[in-house]
């Protein structure tokens, strides 16, 4: 019997730490495959901050720098300004990019780094416990926001792209979602484009993946899904947000 589909090289055969239906296993595996399709695993160093992808040193079998809490794009340009020819890209999730670490990744992409960011949107913060995140939709419920965002106290939920798309030096900015198997495939395109622009030294380029968070949402992994399509995408419309042609 042919074989037509096995684990990348680059993602290591051991078990994976996430929730039952989490988007972050769905995500590593498509950056493995990328990574082996692309012939990037040697070049590769990825730059995870605090979060849920903490630990994503265990699963990709690649070079890691760890971050601290917000700071992976700053941590990310120095390794590819002193490494300019290999593949440096930041994992990171909401709370940490859009919170904490804004500052380093709004001028990260004015300056046009020339590095990939893979930005995981759940709209909470995961790994802490289900706080709200600076992309939790208003009237959305976690534990600092019992009663539901208020958009009169907390202010509307924050879209990274379309604040870094008036950025001359941002080459490639979309937005994507992993919650259905048409989802996964436009997905893995995007981080496949990104990678590439970073490839032909274009400048900054960020994938912003929607994932499924159903132990935080308080719904079932079909529910969570479903959550995305419903109602997440409305708010953070999916597509391509900026494309420079180069």
């Amino acid at each position: 019997m042919k074989k037509v589909y096995q684990r990348p090289r680059s993602l290591r055969d051991v078990p994976m730490h996430y929730c039952p239906g989490c988007g972050h296993s769905i995500i590593h595996r498509l950056i493995a495959e990328l990574l082996d399709e692309m012939k990037l695993r040697e070049s590769a160093i990825c730059v995870p901050p605090a979060g849920c992808a903490v630990l994503a040193y265990y699963y990709l079998d690649i070079d890691m720098v760890e971050a601290p809490h917000g700071r992976a794009t700053a941590v990310a340009t120095g390794v590819k300004r002193v490494r300019p020819d290999n593949m440096v890209f930041s994992y990171q999730g909401d709370g940490d990019l859009a919170a904490i670490g804004t500052a380093e990744a709004l001028h990260t992409a004015n300056r046009g780094e020339n590095i990939t960011v893979i930005f995981v949107n759940n709209a909470v913060y995961g790994m802490t416990g289900g706080q709200m995140a600076p992309t939790t939709l208003v009237g959305m419920k976690t534990t600092t926001t019992p009663a539901g965002r208020n958009i009169k106290t907390e202010g509307p939920p924050i879209k990274v792209c379309e604040l870094l798309q008036g950025f001359e030096n941002t080459v490639y900015l979309e937005r994507t979602a992993v919650n259905s198997p048409a989802n996964v495939i436009k997905t893995k395109k995007a981080i496949k484009k990104a990678f590439n622009y970073q490839k032909k030294k274009a400048g900054f380029s960020l994938v912003e993946i929607l994932s499924p968070c159903p132990t935080n949402w308080r719904m079932d992994a079909v529910a969570s899904c479903e959550w995305i399509d419903e109602v997440m995408a409305k708010e953070f419309p999916l597509g391509v947000i900026k494309e420079v042609k180069c």
